[in-house]
């Protein structure tokens, strides 16, 4: 049994109301638990998704590493809370990712990445990163210290991938799949505007084409696309915010592998989809919520029992 970990920003949602969770599923089974419903009144209401719910998921032993939007959350496997950390460079987390002993985040709001040390339990090192036309220029800076970047959000960075290869790292307008070999950083492949959960994967790159509604995996000589489930509208619920740069359905973010044939995808309103790479079809899916906000964010395969 294949059970997933999620977690769902509430994009649009009002103070005083949930702004999102963390969610068990079984796929197979078609069932789901929230372990976690996220409501606090410390977070910046204004835009859409922002400072609201919870965002990308890792692991290192027996803890969980869960990123809220400026804030990096550690739990046990029953969802205790054992902690938590901050940067002042840490804006608008999207993901994380986890090599060795480091865990890597998106900082969107300084167009950065952030390392965070996992035995020392603090931020390490930071790398900003700009672009001029094809050119990318990398800064490294202390992300505690009083000399790091000015806040900005130019590429939206929104996705990272740790590997022993080098870091990959993508946003909405970075135009591309970036890697940071140590010492620069360049485009390994191009990508559409607006992509999110890129990563590299077999001889390809998965991921999320939000603007199209669609799951891509795409090699050098082959491309699979799944269609991201959307609903009848008399299903959804929360329709009067009427601005699809809010929320609206088929919004795709959140995609992990579960093993060389099956990915994961989530979307809104917060849906998980098992797709088969090798056929080309989805198998399963699993709806959260039919509140037209509530969009998958991040999402994991659960290495614990249950």
């Amino acid at each position: 049994m294949t059970v997933l970990v999620a977690t769902s920003v509430v994009r649009g949602s009002r103070q005083g109301e949930s702004h999102g969770g963390i969610y068990l599923v079984d796929l197979e089974h078609k069932r789901a638990r929230q372990t976690i419903d996220w409501n606090t009144t410390d977070i910046d209401w204004q835009g859409r998704g922002w400072d609201r719910g919870l965002r990308g998921i890792e692991f290192d032993g027996e803890r969980v590493y869960i990123a809220a939007s400026d804030e990096l959350f550690v739990y046990d496997p029953d969802f205790r809370c054992l902690g938590s950390y901050r940067s002042p460079y840490l804006k608008h987390c999207h993901e994380i990712s986890r090599y060795e002993r480091r865990l890597y985040l998106t900082s969107t709001g300084f167009d950065s990445l952030l390392a965070f040390d996992l035995d020392k339990r603090v931020f390490s090192w930071g790398l900003f990163i700009t672009a001029e036309g094809d050119a990318l220029h990398v800064a490294a800076f202390d992300p505690q210290g009083s000399r790091g970047p000015a806040p900005g959000n130019e590429l939206h960075l929104n996705s990272v991938k740790a590997l022993e290869q080098g870091l990959y790292f993508s946003g909405l307008r970075t135009r591309g799949l970036l890697k940071f070999d140590g010492r620069e950083a360049y485009r390994t492949a191009t990508l559409p505007v607006g992509v999110h959960n890129a990563q590299p994967f077999r001889d390809g790159i998965l991921f999320n084409d939000s603007q199209a509604d669609a799951v891509r995996f795409v090699t050098p000589t082959s491309e699979v696309a799944f269609a991201v489930p959307q609903y009848r509208v008399e299903l959804l619920t929360h329709l009067e915010l009427g601005d699809p740069r809010i929320a609206r359905q088929a919004f795709a973010r959140g995609l992990c592998v579960v093993d060389e044939k099956y990915i994961a995808a989530g979307s809104s309103p917060s849906t998980i989809s098992l797709h088969d790479l090798d056929t080309g079809k989805t198998t399963e899916a699993v709806t959260l919520s039919w509140d037209i906000r509530n969009a998958i964010h991040g999402l994991e395969v659960w290495p614990f029992d249950i």
